[in-house]
Order: structure tokens, then sequence, then C-alpha cells
């Protein structure tokens, strides 16, 4: 699934159709490409603060927020890097604290186009050489980079020497690329390990395990998983800490889900398993209620897409993300609303394997496609989860779909990020 922008400012708009000529759609992996490009732009790469990279399936965003959000509360100016966005390009370029102002953006994507002649560089390389750019120009105390796909061929992995790497949840994903087992997975986004540089991870299976601690070993990079020398638990309503240095009691995250625990909890490792930047414990208490993550089981504000519904946003988009957020819906309502679910899903997941856990949990489903993407007719969500044993309906838009459910019903929205930004941009609510 190639990705996708559109722009209000007509130079960035300018600059995206010129890069929709130059490059062929779709997900390209390599670090050629990437490497080429840069070189013709100086290295900006080397010329960075100290840099935090996260890899994982689902919750490396989440762990970004947290990382970023305890460096602020430290004072720190911090870049960071991270996609897909949901409404403006602008939102995966954060420069030192700000996302990234348009007339930047245009200027940086016509240097970086500029240079492309005969590479033909991917939608995400330029993104990422665009990022680069803006990140070596400015001051900052630290930076932080979100692995787009995978880990080892991804563009952000032509770093050399980050900081501190990290892992966030596994799960089966992007299967055409990064190959069909959970090893595999696990051995792919790995790769970002660096020789001396801490690889903090979460806790996986066996399998998923040793080929994560293979990689670390061939790459020389000291491997801390969760469970061994530093742990975590969401209980008593705190989140509760251990490592090396000592315990900590912090709040649990304002994110929702225990996930987002666990996801706060492995930016903890990280920020305290480097001493280049001086986090205090005040901060990391401060990040767990800084952190904001949208379209993470985010409650929609009043707007012209929902009125005054009560409406629940999540971008969750395989089997082990509809997991976390049933397992939450499950626990979090527990009144008698009915809860209605308006589903899309790219032709490339997995939608039977999404809509399974919310079995006993959602009590209509109202199925849609996602604007402007390769997504499921409405006509094909509605066989599968009518195979499931939902009632379900399809719907040519989510305003129709929303216009469908009772005025007393409880609605999630779920299934796509790309769904998500659509949602978001009808609803008035920009990312900022």
């Amino acid at each position: 699934m190639a990705d996708f922008a559109r722009s209000t400012h007509p130079e960035v708009q300018a600059q995206l159709d010129r890069l929709s000529m130059l490059s062929p759609g779709g997900d390209r992996l390599g670090l050629q490409r990437i490497s080429d490009l840069l070189d013709r732009l100086g290295r900006p790469q080397d010329r960075l603060p100290p840099i935090f990279h996260i890899a994982g399936t689902n919750g490396k965003g989440s762990t970004v927020a947290f990382i970023r959000a305890a460096l602020e509360a430290s004072g720190h100016d911090v870049h960071v890097f991270t996609s897909p966005h949901l409404v403006r390009f602008n939102e995966r370029i954060r420069v030192a604290g700000r996302l990234i102002e348009d007339e930047q953006l245009a200027a940086l994507l016509t240097e970086v186009v500029n240079v492309s002649e005969g590479i033909e560089p991917s939608f995400f390389e330029v993104a990422t050489a665009v990022a680069l750019l803006a990140f070596a120009r400015t001051p900052a105390d630290a930076c932080i980079l979100e692995v787009g796909l995978g880990g080892r061929l991804d563009a952000t992995n032509v770093i050399e020497q980050p900081l501190v790497t990290g892992i966030a949840n596994l799960a089966l994903d992007h299967q055409q690329f990064l190959g069909h087992g959970l090893g595999d997975i696990a051995a792919e986004k790995a790769a970002i390990a660096k020789p001396g540089v801490p690889l903090l991870t979460q806790l996986y299976p066996p399998s998923a395990a040793a080929r994560v601690g293979e990689v670390a070993r061939d790459k020389g990079a000291p491997w801390l998983p969760r469970g061994g020398t530093w742990d975590a638990i969401a209980q008593t309503g705190k989140l509760r800490y251990h490592d090396e240095q000592g315990s900590l009691d912090l709040p649990l995250p304002r994110l929702r889900g225990r996930h987002q625990a666990l996801n706060a909890a492995l930016a903890v490792a990280m920020l305290r398993h480097q001493d280049a930047l001086h986090v205090p414990i005040s901060a990391l208490n401060a990040a767990m209620g800084w952190a904001d993550w949208p379209a993470r089981l985010q409650r929609l504000a009043a707007g012209p897409l929902v009125g005054l519904r009560e409406v629940w946003l999540d971008g969750g988009h395989n089997p082990s993300a509809a997991r976390q957020i049933a397992s939450w819906t499950k626990h979090a309502f527990t009144d008698d609303k009915p809860l209605h679910m308006i589903f899309a899903s790219l032709t490339s997941k997995d939608p039977t394997g999404m809509l399974e856990p919310f079995a006993g949990i959602a009590d209509h489903v109202h199925a849609v496609s996602i604007p402007d993407h390769a997504s499921f007719a409405p006509a094909e969500l509605v066989q599968i989860a009518r195979s499931l044993g939902f009632p379900v309906d399809a719907d040519d838009s989510v305003a129709d779909a929303l216009a469908a459910t009772p005025a007393d019903a409880r609605v999630l929205i779920f299934g796509s990020l790309y769904l998500a930004g659509a949602v978001l941009a009808a609803n008035d609510q920009v990312p900022d």
C-alpha cells in the first residue's frame, strides 16, 4: 500500500505532485536509495543530536509519544519523525518540539526532489530525507525516529550510532515484506540494533525472543528485554517499574488500555538505559499524563461529523491490535449501552482477524470503505462479519453509518489509520 498525502498549501502540494510523478508507488524496502539520496544532501544523518530509534508492529508510535513527553518535561528540545500521518503530512516531522511549518516543508521537499533524479526514491524515503535535513539544520537536544516498516531495510536504519534502540509489541503484519512467521518479523525489526547500543524490548514468545537475541548478538548490541534487568506491571492503579537503578511507582498513562502501560514502560526503560540526557523521575511522572497519540482509543470531541454522539476512534489495523482494543472495550463499557462498530480494512490486511475479538462485545457492525485507498468493499466486509455472527450493514460512508446507528448507541470506529485520519479531518480534529 502506497503512502498518500495531500496539502492545502499550494507549494507543498506542488512538490507532492512532483514526487508522485518521480517515484514508483507502493512500499519499497532497501537502504541503497536512501543512502544515495542522503549522500547527495550532505549526509544530514551524521549531524543529529542523540537518537532514540524505535521499531515494532504495534505500539511504537505510542512509545515515541511517551519518550517525547518525558524528554520535554525534562526541558529538552526534541525532534520527532513518525509515520504515517493522519490528516496532514506535517504530522510526521516535529522540529524541536513543533510541527514543521508548510513553508519549511515546501522548501525541503523541493530540495530533496531536486536531487532525486535517477534514484527514484519512495514517498517514505523522501519523507525520511526531509525530516533528517530539517533536524540537522535546527538545534535540539534529542531526536526520536520511528521505523516505518520492519527495521533492517527501513529508510530510518541509515542511522549508524543511535543512543538507544527499542522494539515495541510484535505481531503478524506486513508479512509480504517481513516474512510469514513471528520469528522472521522479530529478526527484521531487531536489525535496527547497533554495536554497543542498548536494545530494549518487550517480552516476546520464545521463538521470537530467540531471533531477537540472535540478531542482537550478531550486531554486538546488549539486549535488555522486559522481564530481565527491567520489568513493569500495571497494578493497583500504578505503573510499577523496576530496573537495576531501583523501583518506581508511576501514574498509569492517560492513554487508554493495558497495552499503553507497557508502551510507557518501554519508554521509561529506554530513557533509563542511556546517560546522554538527564530525565528526572518527576519528568517520567509528568509524561504519563502529558503523552498524547491521536486515534488510539480516542474519544472524539463534538464536531461536524459526530455531533454530540459518544464516538470512539482507534487506528488499529491488525488482529493483535484488535485484541487489545476489544479487551479494553469489554472492561471499560460495562453499562447496557449498545456498541455499534464502524469498520473498514485495507485489502492487504486481515478483516476476519480484526473482527473476531469483538464477538460478544460489538452489537452491530457497519461496514464502510476507506477513501482514496485500496480497501475491502463494504459488501465483502458484510459477508465476513455475517459469517462471524455479527448483525451487519453496508454503508457508503462513515457519516451514513453514524446516521444509521441508534441515537443511544456507543460507537467505535476501527480498522485503519487511514480511516481514522479521514474521520479526524471530517470532524475538524486535525492533530497538532
